[in-house]
């Protein structure tokens, strides 16, 4: 009888571990698909009023598909767990979220559907792209922005970046970070993530391993910031914000050192 009583104490905790307790958010987020679905099925009209010719019947093109995302962000949670990222995710007065959380363990949650637009970019700009909401795909990392990045946790993310990358074709120069795109109010996934080895699995340009360059007199350094793409509205950030992404060093000023990678970077993106 004592077996048996443990026995269903136990199996009672794993029910109570397993139990989904997103089920009230969930329903939220497929009553705002269904109504998104619904809005798509509506047959489009030329709005009626006294100055436009109303045509006699709809004529619907046969060429379209949904859009695509055609950037990948990172983003640090600056949180200290996953559960707490998750709950902010679902918390609609926090106005945040992003198309996937991974978690340290390694484990992925898929929490918008990738053709739908998140807010996770916030205001921001990337070359001559000022929406980058509505262009890219969100990936948050379980990390308050000051500790190394768990091997499992990067595994996990160049699995998910290599098939978004083939899914949606999305170019090798278009991985970039929160803070490139934000550089006055964001610094994620901050100076100790990886951008090298992601480089090396095809995802972001990176500097040549051997620099051979010499640097042209008429070289300027706020062109070949714009060039890459980064918004040089505030010189200060965006130098901090390159030199955070491609040298690990969070210091103002651009160095002679830093010129050299940023003149060898700028002609990749050329």
């Amino acid at each position: 009888m004592k077996k048996y009583l443990i026995l269903c104490t136990f199996m009672v905790g794993i029910c109570a571990c397993s139990r989904n307790s997103y089920q009230s958010t969930n329903r939220t987020y497929k009553k705002e698909v269904s109504r998104f679905s619904r809005q798509l099925k509506i047959i489009p009209a030329v709005p009626a009023n006294d100055t436009i010719q109303q045509p006699p019947y709809f004529v619907g093109t046969t060429n379209f598909n949904l859009r695509k995302p055609n950037y990948v962000i990172i983003h640090h949670t600056a949180q200290n767990s996953c559960p707490a990222t998750l709950k902010t995710f679902t918390k609609p007065a926090t106005q945040v979220s992003a198309h996937y959380v991974i978690c340290k363990d390694g484990t992925v949650y898929h929490m918008l559907n990738d053709y739908l637009r998140a807010w996770q970019a916030g205001v921001s700009s990337w070359g001559n792209d000022k929406d980058i909401n509505s262009s890219s795909i969100g990936i948050e990392l379980d990390n308050n922005g000051f500790e190394p990045f768990d091997s499992t946790q990067i595994n996990s993310l160049l699995s998910l970046l290599s098939r978004l990358k083939q899914t949606y074709h999305i170019p090798t120069p278009n991985f970039i970070g929160h803070g490139d795109i934000a550089p006055t109010r964001k610094n994620d996934p901050n100076y100790r993530f990886p951008w090298q080895l992601l480089a090396q699995h095809g995802f972001g340009n990176w500097y040549d391993a051997m620099i051979t360059d010499t640097i042209p007199n008429a070289f300027n350094t706020l062109t070949a910031l714009r060039i890459i793409g980064y918004n040089v509205k505030d010189t200060a950030a965006a130098i901090i914000a390159f030199k955070r992404h491609f040298l690990q060093d969070t210091t103002p000023g651009m160095t002679a050192p830093a010129r050299l990678v940023l003149y060898n970077l700028q002609k990749k993106y050329m």
